[in-house]
């Protein structure tokens, strides 16, 4: 057993920062995302997956424990993140899976269309969605929120969202799952997350009106909702500056989550296993309890 405490680093992180999207290979310390602690167990073998965001942070978590689950899988990311991707495919590669890399900006509707299209067709079928992939940018008011700011953060995590699954659901066969990335900031707002905390909430609204549209058709939809955890978000302008170092220390275990401590929820709501579970929003929040 390991003390949930004592895990992870609990020092404050440094103040760094890197123009948005950020590189994960360059954060100080590089976060945990399960590279050499996850361990498989076939529990999700012949699935085909498609993650956005699946270069780094929470995304990169869930990929590499798909593909060591025995999933072939599709991510979705920014295309200046391209050497992020080319790390985590060498990890899905490294486990006989397939992996497919689809650049591209999700704001761009015609691109999120023909990103589902795309992963379906290499794939040979899409069974798991996840919509991670976000945009988050902290502004001490609503008054130093650009109208641009705020159409950014609404279309990558909430238009981008709708385009994908609507494209992806007639792909999808009964025991299908969707898992979105929510956030302690869906029933929590950060008082600098304004608009990213409102696109949270719009999630958690979403999961529960989709997963009983499609409860019928057999297909599942849950959320993961973080908490404070170390990814590339927090150092590409997540953090108001000078903030980085009260990064997560407020939470009663006094520290930051890593990545990798969220993948087994995303394998768990991705397999067969929890058939009943859905409509559900699971936290991983460092004992806040508020979700």
């Amino acid at each position: 057993m390991s003390d949930p405490v004592t895990k992870y680093t609990s020092e404050p992180f440094k103040e760094q920062r890197q123009e948005w999207p950020a590189l994960q290979r360059e954060m100080d310390p590089v976060p945990d995302c399960g590279e050499t602690s996850y361990r498989g167990s076939n529990r999700l073998a012949g699935r085909k997956a498609l993650v956005t965001g699946g270069d780094s942070g929470i995304g990169r978590a869930a990929v590499i424990a798909f593909a060591r689950e025995g999933a072939d899988v599709a991510i979705n990311y920014f295309p200046s993140e391209e050497p992020d991707a080319q790390d985590v495919a060498d990890l899905i590669r490294a486990e006989g899976r397939k992996a497919i890399l689809i650049p591209g900006d999700l704001t761009d509707q015609d691109f999120c269309v023909d990103l589902v299209q795309r992963a379906h067709r290499e794939l040979g079928g899409i069974d798991i969605l996840v919509n991670n992939a976000a945009y988050q940018q902290s502004q001490p008011s609503i008054t130093d929120i650009s109208f641009e700011q705020f159409d950014r953060t609404l279309k990558t995590n909430l238009y981008a969202m709708f385009w994908i699954t609507k494209t992806a659901i007639p792909l999808m066969k009964a025991g299908a799952a969707i898992i979105n990335t929510a956030s302690v900031n869906s029933v929590s707002p950060g008082e600098e997350l304004l608009d990213y905390a409102t696109t949270k909430a719009g999630i958690a609204i979403f999961t529960k009106g989709l997963a009983k549209q499609l409860a019928k058709q057999g297909i599942r939809v849950n959320a993961v909702a973080p908490g404070p955890v170390w990814t590339p978000l927090q150092v590409a302008g997540g953090q108001l500056p000078g903030k980085l170092g009260e990064f997560g220390q407020d939470t009663p275990l006094g520290r930051a989550g890593q990545p990798a401590e969220l993948a087994a929820l995303f394998v768990l709501l991705a397999s067969g296993e929890i058939t009943y579970t859905d409509g559900s929003i699971f936290g991983a929040n460092g004992g806040t309890g508020v979700i």
